[in-house]
């Protein structure tokens, strides 16, 4: 259903498939490095409560999409994998969406040493610019920090956490089930679609989200991102 919306929008049919880390032999990466590809995209997602009606994975797929997209603009971009276990709160006494089944939390502090210690060896190598796509409010905090550890050590910034990337919507809300909706139907459970209530995780009314709605958001969050990573990574 993703292939469907990415190949039915026009805004998509320029981009060509992003290479991804995960794909490539150590040889095929390396080559890739050296003709040119020294930017490499983290995407962070995020495995918690979308309320009835969106999966828990929302933030991982979103996130990959979204990261793709972003990718094969750039055009010397590389996609890593999603990390998808992130501080979403304590699990005793439960906080935040720990209160509902299914999501995953782990400590800042291993969350913030995850980030170091991967960039650090995106850096050693060969990568140039390290981009740390943040899909989820809630560890922003944690992100900058650690962006801002990393380029102080630089002669100059190369961990860039771009502010145009991340839209605070409400969650569940429409704009956020229509983002999923844009980015893979079977996200969303549309016989589900409830009200707010802070018994149900939802904080914005989701009904009559669609993914059209969705691919606007969506393509305005890509033009928005690769313009300011073009000025950033700009030698």
């Amino acid at each position: 259903m993703a292939a469907a919306f990415f190949l039915a929008s026009p805004a998509h049919a320029q981009e060509a498939a992003p290479p991804l880390l995960e794909k490539l032999t150590w040889m095929e990466l390396r080559e890739q490095i050296q003709a040119g590809k020294t930017t490499l995209l983290l995407p962070i997602g995020g495995t918690e409560q979308n309320g009835p009606h969106i999966v828990l994975g929302k933030h991982n797929a979103r996130v990959a999409w979204l990261a793709g997209r972003i990718a094969s603009r750039l055009g010397n971009a590389i996609v890593a994998p999603v990390i998808a276990y992130v501080p979403e709160g304590t699990v005793s006494p439960p906080a935040g969406h720990m209160r509902f089944p299914g999501t995953i939390t782990i400590p800042e502090d291993a969350f913030e040493k995850t980030l170091e210690s991967a960039t650090r060896g995106f850096r050693l190598h060969g990568f140039r610019d390290v981009v740390l796509l943040g899909d989820h409010g809630g560890y922003h905090r944690s992100v900058t920090k650690v962006a801002e550890k990393l380029n102080r050590e630089g002669k100059r910034a190369w961990v860039h956490v771009p502010a145009q990337y991340y839209r605070d919507l409400p969650h569940a809300g429409r704009d956020d089930t229509a983002l999923a909706l844009a980015v893979d139907a079977e996200l969303v459970r549309v016989d589900r679609l409830a009200p707010p209530d802070k018994d149900n995780g939802v904080q914005g009314d989701p009904r009559g989200a669609t993914a059209a709605q969705g691919r606007v958001l969506a393509d305005s969050i890509v033009e928005r991102t690769v313009e300011a990573l073009r000025k950033a990574t700009s030698r």
